[in-house]
């Protein structure tokens, strides 16, 4: 990194302002993260919402690996998220996650055996890096939510359980509708450089679970 994270200030509006001028502050903050989880779960598409289609379409990606960078202007700071998506295979795990500040595991909340799947994973992820934070995300809360009430239960629990266990923060997500898409990254921000952000714990189901 080009900067210590006490050099961002801690006001109140700290995430009102969105891509950075990059004429216009010297300063750059690199902050890696890695995504993880089985294939077809909607990884790339949770990434493409949160980084821009034209954004994405700029990223670059080599086999089983796909790489987008995003620069955000948080009070006058210059915060470059470089986010590595592992496509599903674990071999490139060690390069996804060496140094990375996070680590998102995701699995798709209509798939229980892509839940089952986030353990390995994780176990796999912590061989490479101790000291990211773990977050735990259910993708296509969309279609999820036309799932029978008891299905949303019994899926929800499971995954409250597993981020426990991990002591992961648990988001469900929809990139089709942009359920809790930024906010996971507001979140992860928050948390690096202890700004005054609270996250609201929401248990409801048929709502977006999360819970910490």
């Amino acid at each position: 990194m080009s900067s210590s994270p006490a050099t961002i200030p801690t006001s109140a509006n700290v995430f009102s302002s969105s891509l950075a001028n990059k004429d216009s502050m010297e300063d750059l903050v690199a902050l890696k993260i890695s995504l993880l989880g089985d294939y077809h779960i909607g990884k790339t598409s949770f990434l493409t919402k949160y980084v821009g289609k034209e954004k994405g379409e700029e990223g670059f990606s080599t086999t089983g690996l796909n790489h987008m960078d995003k620069t955000l202007c948080v009070s006058g700071a210059r915060i470059s998220y470089n986010i590595w998506e592992v496509e599903g295979d674990v071999s490139h795990i060690p390069v996804a996650c060496k140094d990375s500040v996070a680590m998102l595991f995701m699995f798709d909340l209509t798939s229980r055996c892509t839940l089952n799947s986030v353990i390995s994973w994780y176990q796999q992820a912590r061989k490479w890096n101790q000291t990211a934070i773990p977050v735990l995300i259910g993708t296509k809360f969309d279609d999820f939510a036309q799932l029978p009430l008891h299905v949303q239960w019994t899926i929800a629990l499971q995954a409250r359980a597993y981020a426990k266990a991990l002591n992961a923060t648990l988001f469900f997500s929809s990139s089709a509708y942009n359920i809790n898409v930024n906010k996971i990254f507001k979140f992860i921000t928050a948390k690096i450089f202890n700004l005054p952000w609270t996250l609201e714990r929401n248990l409801t189901i048929g709502e977006p679970i999360i819970d910490y």
